[in-house]
């Protein structure tokens, strides 16, 4: 045996990263909110150059103008802000932008703002906020008639509807954009509603119905080449047939969204998919290809220079070990995780690997 992580027209997002705990065997569910919150902040045609043309609209007076050009401005700082990882200065300046975009009546400008906020505060973990503004951006997409953004906020506000626990409304909310999408034949957004009403499924435990809507998705999502949003429905199937046990068809789920996500430099998808073929592996006793599994996702996590990867990837070693009774490497790979853990001031992260240590530190 070797030794040895919603929301823009295609980007996702962490919602939940409380619901993160990498246990062998079980199922994970917080890691559908952080590979499919990235695809859904900003409307499917709200790309760079996109943006700049929605934007860029000839206004009445110089006044306007340059009350208009101070606002672009504004955004697109608190774009690079964010990218940059700055998110409470991105919420600073997207803010100052949404107030002179209120102030000239620019309601498209509004939309792509509350889309930059929504995202923002769910990096920093204010739920409240994030759906505050996300029921802003679906009031403007419906005033406007704006259908394709209509879809994509609802799918925003279920996910967060799913995280809070609020099952039935999330559902609710999720199943008006699927409709929406069907009667303006809009593909990649039936295949987003029904990739997000399996998971509603999966945390209602009717694995079945989550089955058959992940099925529903892959189809649409391979249609329009959605890369990133197949591999992660097929993360989520991974998840669902992980869930009750069936574990020929939870391999076969997560090594072909590791392969495509592998091809497309998915890493977020990647990475997920190596957890669940490592907890898959590891409940039928494939110990050797677990750790093979292992060592890709530190390799990766080290390429990336991403110290939350690999405090994750610590963290999992560490469980490995545990679950086979060498303690002592154990130990030590919890004892790098929490390192890791103090370095980026993750305090949850540190108190439940502190926890884990105390107990194998009995044996």
């Amino acid at each position: 045996m070797k030794q040895r992580h919603f929301l823009s027209g295609h980007a996702t997002l962490n919602l939940d990263s409380t619901l993160a705990l990498r246990q062998f065997g079980k199922f994970k569910f917080w890691t559908f909110y952080v590979l499919l919150c990235t695809f859904l902040l900003t409307p499917l045609a709200a790309g760079a150059a996109d943006i700049t043309q929605q934007l860029q609209r000839p206004l009445n007076s110089s006044t306007s103008r340059q009350l208009r050009d101070e606002a672009d401005s504004l955004l697109q700082l608190a774009q690079q802000q964010q990218a940059s990882g700055f998110v409470e200065k991105a919420i600073a300046s997207g803010s100052r932008a949404l107030e002179i975009y209120h102030s000239i009546g620019d309601l498209k400008a509004q939309g792509l703002t509350y889309d930059l906020l929504a995202k923002a505060y769910i990096q920093l973990d204010d739920v409240k906020s994030a759906e505050d503004n996300l029921r802003r951006r679906l009031a403007i997409a419906r005033d406007t008639q704006d259908f394709q953004s209509q879809i994509f906020a609802l799918n925003n506000v279920g996910s967060l509807l799913l995280q809070k626990g609020e099952f039935a409304t999330a559902g609710q909310a999720i199943a008006e954009a699927l409709s929406i999408a069907r009667n303006v034949k809009n593909i990649e957004g039936e295949g987003l509603s029904l990739s997000n009403l399996g998971l509603v499924a999966a945390r209602m435990g009717d694995y079945n119905r989550a089955v058959k809507m992940y099925e529903n998705a892959l189809s649409f999502r391979r249609q329009t080449r959605d890369a990133i949003g197949e591999a992660n429905t097929l993360n989520n199937l991974g998840d669902a047939y992980l869930a009750v046990g069936d574990y020929e068809n939870t391999i076969g789920n997560y090594g072909a969204a590791m392969r495509l996500a592998k091809i497309t430099f998915d890493r977020p998808n990647q990475l997920r998919a190596i957890d669940g073929l490592v907890a898959a592996h590891s409940s039928v006793r494939r110990y050797d290809r677990a750790f093979e599994l292992l060592e890709q996702r530190l390799s990766i996590a080290q390429q990336l220079q991403n110290s939350q990867e690999q405090l994750n990837s610590f963290s999992s070693y560490g469980q490995l070990y545990e679950k086979l009774g060498n303690y002592a490497t154990a130990r030590n790979f919890y004892e790098r995780a929490i390192t890791l853990a103090r370095k980026l001031q993750d305090n949850q992260q540190e108190v439940r690997l502190l926890s884990r240590l105390s107990n194998i530190l009995k044996y």
